[in-house]
């Protein structure tokens, strides 16, 4: 391992990449530091942490007055090459710098430690018994699907990076299942493995899954859940090498795992994967790179792949697994849609129609017969907004260009952005009326119109409101499991991985918000929740033939709502990619986002237009398109606004970046009013 000239160490520290101070310090130490080990080093009047790194060979002789090094984590074996180096590419792809990246994704507990309190504690997790070694339960038999799907994963060739596997299953086919026998095989092999889900919501029941198959092997969590002594304790585990399996979301692909030998990425076409501060770096994409580096197998599960994914399955990038059946032969749910254009008006007076006739009478039918329905609301809160009639007053934020939604538990109003709340005023703050209403509808609202609806049943809400209190997820969850709940009320939340065995009937209440929207994912985005909603229903063989996903919609022509009635994720995924070619956006094309915030909308966009000239576009063979608000334009009293970069090749815009981002700190001094900027590379909101 190279080690610097003699007595000098090259060291990354937490500093972003376009600063004064970027790339890595050299500092001299009394005994050799190899790569990857944690210090502490001092940079102006204080100490900070470091990681020794590897000697740039090009670098010129450091300047004969070094500072020393003031503290090594002697005790904790180094970061490996393999995690080094993707801590390097991620860095240099999202234009981060190398030590800040690489130290924010190290658990925050490690800087509170001296060699001394390290060594305390590595030797207390050495004589940690290990995990009882039980008897795993007997495996379910395979689907013809599983089966071929796990043959040809053992057919991939190694010694040398295998392709991607795309293990695209319709919702209900078993792909963990799958999941779970390639993680034996790594096992049996003498690795480790990583499974990456989304949202930490489905961390508890996917490890309880691989707990039970792998009785006597280790298996940790990491996650945002976590306490920071949990956190740093998983961690050591899995870089240790004593921890046999990972599970975690999004930052979990930066674990450092020295025998790591299959990474899985469940729901690997969710948006949560892109991480949407600091460094912008998405956990699916990060995985592949890792994956093919160290020439493992990584899969990628979805039944409704992301259009990316998908395009490279085309271009014959990936080898795509197809699993279209569901275990025992269920039928996929029977799609409904209703057309509120149809409905008759309520009368003068008449309360507002919450459900459709025939789907009301639908959910009651489940309820007669002791099955359970799921209605998907995509919007928390009891309304998106109060209203004055009298002199057209809303309920905006005060510090954000949004709506404070309102909260009818508590009689709040709060802003789902900044987080700024207030009890709901007597009466209009501006004219006095006390006659203040709600306008529209959220999870809460719906939830009370039910019970009114349905007198007779157990109504029961699911999203992040009723999900605050530690253990209360899973509470609820053991609740609808048990049979307790009869209609289960929710958002997004509820489309996602469960396994709700009593569940014959979905419904999305309000799904066309998304069919018109600016941002070009938008379909995609909407086509993905309402199949994954859809997949809720049914997942008992016996019940499937009667399951059933209903839409209300006052647009019952719209193509997406063709391709879902036929669970028809390749039709749509083709027409969405022909539409993406002809208007030249990803996957067809590459984009950077450069954001700026600053006390004016002025200042920021002073900003963007000054840091375009800095780019010879036509030279560069980049796109510069001028600066716009985001959706959310003022944000805690900050405003802000962004500007696309687009290219055909993704290495000129990575060359166009590390040329001109350097640039732009020059610029700041210019404009007073600008407080901070940032790019975002292959932004998913736009």
């Amino acid at each position: 391992m190279t080690l610097g000239t003699p007595g000098t160490v090259p060291v990354a520290v937490e500093t972003p990449r376009h600063t004064s101070i970027s790339g890595l310090l050299d500092y001299t130490s009394p005994q050799p530091l190899a790569p990857g080990t944690l210090v502490r080093v001092p940079l102006g009047k204080r100490d900070v942490p470091g990681l020794v790194w590897e000697a740039d060979p090009g670098a010129t002789a450091p300047p004969a007055a070094l500072r020393e090094v003031a503290m090594a984590l002697s005790a904790l074996p180094p970061l490996g090459a393999d995690w080094r180096a993707l801590v390097e590419f991620a860095a240099a792809y999202y234009q981060r710098g190398v030590g800040e990246l690489a130290l924010a994704v190290l658990p925050p507990e490690l800087r509170k430690l001296d060699d001394t309190q390290l060594a305390r504690r590595l030797k207390r997790l050495a004589a940690l018994k290990p995990a009882e070694a039980g008897t795993p339960p007997p495996l379910p038999a395979l689907s013809e699907e599983q089966a071929a799907a796990l043959a040809a994963l053992a057919a991939v060739p190694t010694g040398h990076p295998p392709p991607p596997v795309l293990l695209h299953g319709v919702t209900g086919s078993g792909k963990t299942e799958v999941y779970l026998r390639a993680a034996a095989d790594a096992l049996a092999r003498g690795h480790q493995a990583l499974v990456l889900v989304p949202e930490i919501n489905l961390t508890p029941q996917l490890e309880s899954r691989f707990a039970e198959r792998f009785p006597g092997r280790l298996l940790v969590s990491l996650h945002s859940g976590l306490t920071p002594a949990q956190r740093l304790r998983h961690w050591l585990q899995a870089h240790l090498g004593q921890a046999d399996l990972v599970l975690g979301t999004r930052l979990a692909v930066f674990a450092s795992m020295p025998r790591l030998g299959l990474i899985v990425v469940d729901e690997e076409h969710d948006p949560s994967f892109k991480q949407q501060e600091g460094a912008r770096y998405s956990a699916r994409d990060l995985a592949v790179w890792r994956a093919h580096r160290a020439g493992m197998p990584v899969l990628l599960g979805s039944a409704t792949p992301s259009l990316e994914s998908w395009q490279r399955v085309q271009e014959g990038r990936y080898l795509r697994l197809g699993m279209a059946q569901r275990i025992g032969g269920g039928a996929m749910p029977r799609v409904r849609l209703v057309d509120m254009n149809l409905l008759p008006k309520p009368g003068a007076g008449a309360p507002e129609r919450v459900l459709a006739p025939p789907l009301l009478e639908a959910i009651e039918k489940r309820i007669a017969a002791g099955e359970q329905s799921l209605l998907l609301l995509n919007r928390r809160g009891y309304a998106p907004v109060l209203h004055c009639g009298a002199c057209a007053w809303k309920s905006g934020c005060p510090h954000c260009s949004a709506w404070r939604v309102f909260h009818k538990l508590d009689r709040t109003l709060k802003c789902h952005h900044c987080g700024f709340s207030e009890r709901v005023p007597r009466a209009c703050p501006e004219c006095g009326n006390l006659d203040i209403a709600p306008i529209g509808r959220g999870t809460e609202k719906l939830q009370e119109q039910l019970a009114t609806l349905l007198p007779q049943a157990r109504v029961a809400r699911l999203d992040a409101d009723t999900t605050r209190a530690a253990g209360s997820l899973q509470q609820q969850l053991a609740e609808v499991h048990a049979g307790e709940v009869d209609v289960l009320v929710g958002t997004q939340m509820l489309a996602k991985g469960h396994d709700f065995r009593r569940v014959t009937l979905v419904a999305a209440v309000n799904a066309d918000g998304a069919l018109f929207s600016s941002d070009f994912r938008a379909p995609e985005r909407l086509f993905a929740l309402l199949m994954q909603a859809a997949g809720r229903a049914g997942r008992d063989a016996e019940q499937a033939a009667r399951s059933e996903m209903w839409v209300q919609t006052w647009h019952p022509t719209h193509p997406l709502y063709a391709a879902l009635r036929k669970h028809d994720y390749d039709s749509f995924a083709a027409a969405q990619l022909e539409e993406r070619r002809a208007a030249g956006l990803p996957p067809f094309a590459h984009l950077a986002l450069l954001r700026a915030d600053a006390r004016t909308a002025e200042a920021a966009t002073g900003f963007l237009q000054e840091a375009a000239t800095l780019i010879d576009a036509t030279t560069a063979g980049v796109t510069v398109y001028p600066p716009v608000p985001p959706f959310v334009a003022k944000l805690a009293d900050v405003e802000r606004m962004q500007m696309l970069l687009e290219s055909p090749s993704r290495k000129a815009l990575q060359r166009t970046l590390a040329a001109w981002l350097p640039q732009l700190n020059g610029l700041r001094s210019r404009h007073k009013g600008l407080l901070r900027w940032a790019v975002d590379i292959d932004p998913l909101a736009i």
